[in-house]
């Protein structure tokens, strides 16, 4: 079985294939090939990926001769047209964004998996991109924020005097949000969190930070662990409680993100306002619309000397370990469905990850969740 990795947009630093994974694969028996120059600005050569075994083709000749494309970002309606009809393609589709794109994939008779359709559970924790992706970000976010910031975040205590630690507030606790209070943590910054979802309370000061407690009434969390969308008094109430924290706090970091639906603005132009001159709001969710009142998509906007950043793609940020754990996650899910004697990836449909990341097959979008947006249900 033939897989082509591609390069990437321009704007897109990860990569779909590391060296290591590219190893793995040929070990199984499949054919690789890279499209020329893949990763060379992560420094891995063609070469180096040559002497593993892998081809290096031209673009147009990768899809022409694969039976799996992969790749991080999807592929244009324009490429579509050199692929072969029953090409399994798999990248971070945006299903709920691209219905045009998605329609045309299964006009062209491909199979297309989401990646950010795996579902959370425990069999397919191995192949969940979008949490070992959100994992980075969350890291990232406190990075960013240290850089802007123009106090040092742990206390410090020198012959000079002592220097009190920054004030940081999480909103959202979920991967991202965890990583994000652990990374501000280790950097020695006092952290407080807030997530509706107040099982997560014990994993939040299970890392040392304070859980906030605002009563918004029955929350909870969806199956596969994402939190249920507030009703509009919800939000206010949410609003409301956290105003006094983020007027205190050096850095806001925010990461309230709902599951294939625009992201809740959560912090109003009042509470930057509050802020003191010289405080940083990261807002994470600036790529599906913004928790931030303000927050423009990949710049630092200046409000009452208030730095908010809308930095996209904070993962790609780290693009190097991204590729790697991205590339893993794409090693898993071909060898959980690879069948080694008939040297064929067995797509079952009743079975409980392919149902729920398959997207199109057979000339029609099959995913029921997609189906019923699609159809307005």
């Amino acid at each position: 079985m033939n897989i082509f990795f591609p390069k990437e947009p321009e704007f897109e630093t990860r990569v779909s294939l590391t060296l290591e994974s590219a190893k793995k694969f040929l070990d199984k028996g499949l054919n690789i090939s890279i499209e020329k120059s893949f990763a060379e600005h992560l420094g891995s050569s063609d070469k180096e990926f040559e002497d593993l075994g892998v081809k290096t083709l031209d673009r147009d000749q990768g899809f022409a001769s694969a039976e799996i494309v992969c790749s991080v970002r999807n592929l244009t309606e324009d490429e579509l047209d050199k692929i072969n009809q029953n090409t399994l393609l798999v990248s971070f589709l945006d299903p709920f964004n691209e219905k045009p794109l998605v329609e045309s994939i299964a006009a062209q008779g491909a199979t297309a998996i989401s990646m950010e359709m795996v579902p959370r559970s425990t069999r397919a924790q191995k192949m969940d991109a979008l949490s070992s992706q959100a994992n980075l970000a969350g890291y990232v976010t406190v990075i960013q924020a240290s850089f802007h910031l123009p106090k040092i975040m742990p206390m410090m205590m020198t012959p000079s005097g002592t220097i009190a630690p920054a004030r940081v507030f999480v909103i959202g606790a979920g991967v991202a949000g965890l990583q994000a209070i652990a990374t501000a943590k280790r950097l020695g910054a006092r952290v407080e969190a807030f997530d509706t979802r107040p099982v997560v309370a014990e994993q939040v000061q299970s890392l040392g930070a304070k859980f906030v407690e605002i009563d918004l009434g029955d929350t909870g969390q969806t199956d596969q662990g994402y939190a249920k969308e507030l009703t509009p008094e919800q939000v206010e109430m949410q609003r409301e409680g956290q105003k006094a924290i983020i007027s205190q706090s050096d850095v806001v970091i925010t990461t309230a993100q709902l599951f294939g639906r625009p992201a809740p603005q959560i912090v109003g132009r009042d509470m930057v306002e509050s802020m003191k001159p010289g405080s940083v709001i990261i807002d994470m969710a600036v790529e599906t619309g913004g928790n931030v009142e303000g927050s423009v998509m990949n710049e630092v906007v200046d409000i009452n000397g208030v730095k908010v950043v809308g930095q996209g793609n904070l993962p790609g940020e780290v693009a190097r370990n991204a590729s790697d754990m991205y590339s893993n996650n794409l090693l898993n899910l071909v060898m959980e469905f690879w069948d080694s004697e008939a040297k064929t990836l067995n797509l079952d449909p009743e079975d409980e990850i392919i149902e729920a990341c398959v997207i199109t097959r057979d000339g029609a979008v099959v995913n029921e969740t997609i189906k019923n947006i699609y159809s307005g249900g």
